[in-house]
């Protein structure tokens, strides 16, 4: 499994994934313990047909309690959030769920692209601008965090 404390970004979208394959594929969770234990986490929980795991949500809550201290902290980080927050608002207007984090929203929309780029499907110039940006918030954020728990 990925870990949370090299990259939390990667660690959501990686449960994401998994979430959405055993909801695809339960049966195919047999055979393989890490798998088994997420599914029977997800039915224990009630998110077969949707939601997230717990532990996606704890990490994606450490993963904005740490954005809001940067946003006080670190100029360059403010920087770039102020710039991609933007795209991230227009992106939240189209979802279910508009009142979303901005973090949130960029796991969503690298998620999103993941699973167009796994279908094939062509990725506007205007959508990779704001991945690249995201890419980089996101990657700032898993530094830092990667960074404090080292120190602990």
């Amino acid at each position: 499994m990925k870990s949370k404390r090299d990259n939390i970004a990667e660690y959501i979208l990686y449960l994401w994934q998994i979430e959405d394959y055993l909801r695809a594929f339960p049966d195919k969770a047999d055979g393989n313990q890490e798998l088994q234990d997420l599914s029977n986490m997800m039915h224990n929980e009630g998110i077969m047909d949707g939601g997230h795991l717990q532990i996606a949500k704890n990490a994606l809550q450490e993963m904005e309690e740490l954005h809001e201290e940067l946003l006080d902290t670190e100029a360059p980080y403010r920087a770039v959030i102020l710039h991609v927050r933007p795209s991230l608002n227009l992106l939240k207007a189209k979802t279910d769920n508009p009142t979303m984090s901005d973090v949130e929203a960029c796991l969503v929309l690298l998620y999103q692209v993941m699973l167009l780029r796994l279908q094939k499907r062509e990725i506007s110039e205007d959508t990779e601008v704001v991945v690249k940006d995201a890419t980089q918030l996101l990657r700032f954020l898993s530094k830092t965090y990667y960074d404090n728990q080292t120190e602990i």
